[in-house]
């Protein structure tokens, strides 16, 4: 199957109508989000939902659902995930897409905990703590992908980074909604991580 890319670039918020445990510790979730059309979605194809990548394997005019596995409950933020819950949501790229943020898998590497928030001009600066071992990744001014929204790193010291969110981005994602101690989905940048496996052979 080919490989799914996004740009982090949300599209639009989705509402979470549905969350269903099933046997096998997986989640059947409901996502309603009428103003991108679900309908004309494909069953199989890729949906980034705060950041993860998600097949689509029902749909209606209204919503869609997929099925989310143990193993991306483990390591995203999906696990606290409930009814009425708002998603940035982002369809895979297309062939023939403009390409606006940065290359995003939708492969979620760590979470992230929301550590400090402060106004900055108009914009709000969000400082998010994450786990030593990936201190590696963020540079300033290098991009990071905060609950699927492709943003650009601020400040760095030892493992704590921000980025600032400016009002457009707090009108069309779920960011607003994000307050001290949230827990974020972050995806490293893309580049870093193949440069590491090059120098590390």
């Amino acid at each position: 199957m080919e490989k799914k890319l996004f740009t982090g670039i949300v599209e639009k918020v989705g509402e979470i109508k549905k969350v269903d445990l099933l046997k096998t510790g997986e989640f059947l979730i409901r996502v309603e989000c009428r103003s991108l059309n679900p309908e004309s979605f494909s069953i199989g194809e890729s949906v980034a939902v705060n950041g993860v990548c998600l097949t689509v394997t029902k749909k209606t005019k209204t919503f869609f659902e997929t099925l989310a596995s143990k193993e991306t409950l483990l390591n995203t933020s999906l696990r606290n995930i409930k009814k009425t819950s708002k998603v940035n949501l982002e369809r895979a790229m297309g062939i023939n897409s403009r390409f606006g943020g940065h290359i995003v898998s939708g492969h979620v590497d760590s979470v992230g905990r929301i550590s400090k928030i402060q106004n900055s001009g108009k914009s709000i600066q969000y400082y998010f703590k994450i786990k030593k071992k990936f201190n590696k990744y963020i540079i300033e001014k290098g991009s990071i992908t905060v609950d699927g929204i492709s943003l650009t790193i601020n400040k760095v010291k030892d493992n704590i980074f921000s980025v600032n969110i400016i009002p457009h981005t707090s009108e069309n994602t779920i960011s607003a909604s994000w307050i001290l101690g949230s827990i974020v989905n972050l995806e490293f940048d893309m580049i870093a991580k193949y440069i590491e496996k090059m120098v590390t052979k």
